[in-house]
Parts: structure tokens; C-alpha cells; sequence
């Protein structure tokens, strides 16, 4: 490509978020129809190269044959670039069409039957691209279709990718705790992917939010495979995902089209409702979850064989979640996932889950990841492996702790990121702990350590890797971070102020049985 990749990311951002913040739509009600015109870009660009192709196919063709039976072949049509993975994009729908249309015409009605004439081509997207242009003014759409008319048409899938996943981390960050919902960090997505390895297998994410996990899986069998082994990386992975929004299921689905993906995206809420029968289905599992959940309905899960170790006592979504991951699992299944930090640590009945899972030896890597890698927390958090098929290797008594909150890349004031050699390097010291990249494992204080089962029950349990990796040499911090502490206390004071309310209640019920 003759062009910089980031040059233009920024600059198509920079002209969108100029529209935007001279529109009086919400956030998402513009994100979403902006979206759609990257995805449309796309398409045309794919559809235009395939359309050249089918062209001097026919012209070959007729030459060979002297004209004698091409005038009866069947026109080309949206199968042809079917047959070949390519969405058929209608010519009303085009960028070349849209685009020169005279001044005066209702834009939003003509974006939003474009968008139709695409769906009713392509029976996959039915219901997933926007139709809410009408909300735009017209100067909105012309600019916009202006501005991502620049893009070359050279561009390859992976760098579209690339632009649609830049966008949404900008409108994630755009829109603060909110957008932490639907979009997690590339970052840490790459590491999870980078640490539970799925070659090939079905992979499920039950908070799928905007589809990054799948898009970073199918990254992850292109550069390992797609150029040691004749297949295409998609058809090496199956992809399962749930979602409680049909807006956010829109976002994700196009993210998977754009990484010439499909999957199987349900909408559903995962507390209550299991779409893809996940006990013991899958090789893989990732997710980003909500954190510290309160208020579910526990009478409606009570008899949920997902919940194998119990359901929690405390009003916390954490190790409902936990246990989701780890029995959506087949018995050689892994999870990468993201979590709060005061799980580690957790008191009374999830205490109980915790010891139980790290006894049963399905519990593999334990990450501390530092603050300000999220966009809706600002806190520390934790990223959790588990692998169900640990405990027919010589690690079943064993939990590798890493410390990586001293591992980052400052984007700004509030922000940071790894590198893809931090990623590397961090995915480097699982490899050597699994013994599968040829070099010894070596403990480093400050940074990673392997504890014995043993050693976590002298512990107390905990799987903060503060307690286990030390602190290197000339460091003056303690082993645990401040903000770690702060968080474990005070939902520890919780957990025990919600206790003694009950006991309390329990307390008067029987002085009143007594008294009477």
C-alpha cells in the first residue's frame, strides 16, 4: 500500500468527529450510521474488484469461443460474487452512485434504501446494517460519503479491519464508561487471544459487545497458519457470541463481515438465558464482562447447571460470570477473560468457588493488567485463564502469576496500551510455562512466578499476583498495588455489612417468634 494506514485513520476520524460534534444526535445515534459507511466502503471496494475479475473472465471467454455462446450465457449477478465470499452491493447503493447525485435530494431516505437493496442481496445481513441516515442532515451524509470516499481503492481487507476497529475504539472512548460496554482495548483482546491460542475450534463469547475477541482470533490463525497450511483462516474457527442489544449485535456483525467472518450472534441475556446450550460445548471461551454486577435475580438461575460450584451469596456478578467461562468449556477447552480485581481476593462464598476451581486445577494464568488500559475503568484489573485440560500435564498443581501492571505504553494523560512486543513479551512467559516455545521458564521477581497449590492455600486463596511475584529489586512499592487494597477492602466491608444486615433481620424474626 502507498499509503500510512494510521495517516488515514486519523484523518477520517478527524473529519467524522468534526461532524459530530456539530450534530445534535447522541453519540451512538451517530456512531452507528458512521459505521455503516466504512462497512459500505468496504463492500464496494470488494464488489468493484470481483466485478473486474467476472468482466475479463467473459471477455476471455468470448474470445476463446469467437462470441458463439457467451450471448446466451446468464447475466452476472449478486451469486457469482457469492460463490467467490463477496457481498453483492447494488449500484444505488455505491459510493460512485451516492455521490453524485444532484443537490436537493432527501440523502437519508436514499442511504437508508440503499442499505435495504444491500440486505435484500445478501441474505446474511438481513436486519444488521443502519437505516437511521434520516437522523443525519443532508450536508451530514454528503460530507461523511465525501470523507470516506478517500479511501483508496487499493486498500486491503486487513487494513479496513484496522479503520473499523480504530473507529470504534474512538467512539468507545468517545463515549466513556458507556463505550467500555461494547469495545475491549485491542491490547488486551491480542493478549487474551495470544495466551489461550485457538488454532482452530469453536469460540464462544457469551458478552461479545462489538465482536473484537473473534476479529483478533481470526488475526491470530492468519499470522500462525494461513501461510504454513493451504486453508483460509476462517474456516479454521466457528464463532459463537451473545449479546443483550440488537444495536450492539448490528456493530458486531458488521465487524465480522468486514474481517470476511460469519457467526452465529444471538441476542439473549446471559444471566438468564443460555442461546447456544453452552455447558461443555466449547474449545474456547473469551470475554470481557460487566463488572460487580448487582441486583440479579437469583430465583430465576437457582437450578442453572451452568452454576457447577454454587451460586454466590454476595449481590456480585463476578463469579457468576467465572463460572459461565469455565463450564461453556469441553474438557480440553480454555478462557481468557477480563475481571474486577477484587475477585482475586473475594470473601465468604466466593472465597469458597475460588478455592474449589483452584483445587480442581482448572485455574491456569492469573495477569495483573495496570490502571488506565479500559475506557470505563480507570482501575487495575485482572485477566483470568483457565484450562480445563491442565490437570493431565505436570502443571495441575500449579497457577503461574504475572505481574504486568508495570508493562504498559502511555497514549495519553489517561490512556495506555501495550505494544505488540509487550504483548510478546508477556505471551512469551506463558509459552515457557506451557514448555512450548523450546525455552526454560525462569521466575523473575516483580514479574512472574509459578505457585504450587500449596503455596496459594498458605495464601488464604488469593489469586492476586502482588502476593506471589514480590516486588524487583530496587523498587520501593509495596507488592500490592494501593488502589488494589483500597478496592479488596472495601468490597470486602461489603460483603460483611451485607452479612450482618442478615443476621440482624434473622436476629429480630426470632425475637419476635420468641416474644409471642
Amino acid at each position: 500500500m502507498s499509503f500510512n494506514i494510521k495517516d488515514l485513520e486519523n484523518s477520517l476520524w478527524e473529519a467524522a468527529d468534526h461532524m459530530r460534534a456539530n450534530s445534535p444526535l447522541r453519540l451512538n445515534e451517530f456512531a452507528e450510521p458512521v459505521l455503516g459507511l466504512i462497512f459500505l466502503k468496504f463492500a464496494e471496494i470488494k464488489h468493484s474488484k470481483i466485478a473486474k475479475e467476472l468482466g475479463e473472465e467473459r471477455k476471455k471467454k468470448s474470445k476463446n469461443l469467437s462470441g458463439a455462446s457467451v450471448s446466451r450465457e446468464r447475466p452476472i449477478s449478486s451469486t457469482d460474487y457469492h460463490a467467490r465470499g463477496v457481498l453483492f452491493v447494488p449500484e444505488k447503493a455505491r459510493f460512485s452512485y451516492l455521490t453524485e447525485l444532484p443537490e436537493g435530494t432527501d440523502m437519508g431516505k436514499v442511504m437508508n434504501d440503499g442499505m435495504n437493496t444491500i440486505e435484500a442481496e445478501n441474505k446474511e445481513l438481513t436486519g444488521i446494517l443502519p437505516k437511521t441516515f434520516q437522523k443525519l442532515d443532508n450536508k451530514t451524509i454528503i460530507t461523511l460519503l465525501k470523507n470516506f470516499n478517500q479511501i483508496p481503492d487499493n486498500i486491503e481487507g486487513d487494513a479496513f479491519g484496522k479503520i473499523y476497529e480504530y473507529f470504534l475504539g474512538k467512539f468507545a472512548l468517545a463515549d466513556g464508561t458507556r463505550g467500555g460496554e461494547f469495545f475491549t482495548p485491542t491490547s488486551i483482546v491480542k493478549l487474551i487471544v495470544e495466551i489461550i491460542e485457538p488454532y482452530q475450534g469453536r469460540i464462544y463469547d457469551p458478552a461479545c459487545g462489538s465482536g473484537g475477541m473473534f476479529a483478533q482470533s481470526h488475526e491470530f490463525v492468519k499470522r500462525h497458519l494461513e501461510n504454513k497450511q493451504n486453508t483460509r483462516a476462517s474456516r479454521k474457527i466457528t464463532i459463537y457470541g451473545q449479546e443483550k442489544t440488537d444495536r450492539t449485535i448490528r456493530i458486531a456483525k458488521m465487524n465480522l463481515a468486514i474481517h470476511s467472518l460469519s457467526g452465529d450472534i444471538r441476542e439473549g441475556n446471559t444471566y438468564y438465558e443460555d442461546r447456544h446450550k453452552s455447558l461443555g460445548t466449547f474449545d474456547f471461551t473469551m470475554a470481557n464482562p460487566p463488572f460487580n454486577v448487582k441486583g440479579i435475580d437469583k430465583e430465576r438461575i437457582k437450578n442453572d447447571p451452568r452454576f457447577s460450584y454454587g451460586i454466590p451469596k454476595a449481590d456480585n456478578g463476578n463469579y457468576i460470570w467465572i463460572q459461565f467461562f469455565l463450564n461453556s468449556l469441553n474438557e480440553k477447552g480454555r478462557a481468557g477473560f477480563v475481571m474486577a480485581n477484587s475477585a482475586s481476593d473475594a470473601g465468604h462464598s466466593e472465597k469458597e468457588i475460588r478455592q474449589k476451581m483452584i483445587e480442581d486445577g482448572v485455574i491456569d494464568v492469573i495477569v495483573a493488567v495496570g490502571p488506565n488500559m479500559f475506557y470505563n475503568v480507570t482501575l487495575p484489573v485482572t485477566l483470568w485463564f483457565l484450562d480445563k485440560s491442565k490437570k493431565k500435564t505436570d502443571r495441575k498443581n500449579k497457577i503461574l502469576f504475572i505481574d504486568a501492571r508495570h508493562i504498559y505504553r502511555q497514549i495519553d494523560r489517561a490512556h495506555r496500551d501495550w505494544t505488540d512486543e509487550q504483548i510478546e513479551q508477556i505471551a512469551n512467559i506463558v509459552r515457557s510455562y506451557r514448555k512450548e516455545n523450546g525455552k526454560e521458564y525462569k521466575d523473575i521477581k516483580g514479574l512472574c512466578k509459578i505457585a504450587t497449590i500449596e503455596e496459594v492455600k498458605k495464601a488464604d486463596w488469593s489469586l492476586n499476583p502482588g502476593r506471589y511475584v514480590g516486588v524487583a529489586d530496587n523498587d520501593g512499592e509495596d507488592d500490592e498495588n494501593f488502589e488494589d487494597k483500597i478496592e479488596n477492602l472495601h468490597n470486602e466491608f461489603k460483603d460483611l455489612t451485607d452479612e450482618a444486615h442478615k443476621l440482624e433481620k434473622e436476629i429480630f424474626k426470632n425475637l419476635k417468634k420468641i416474644t409471642l
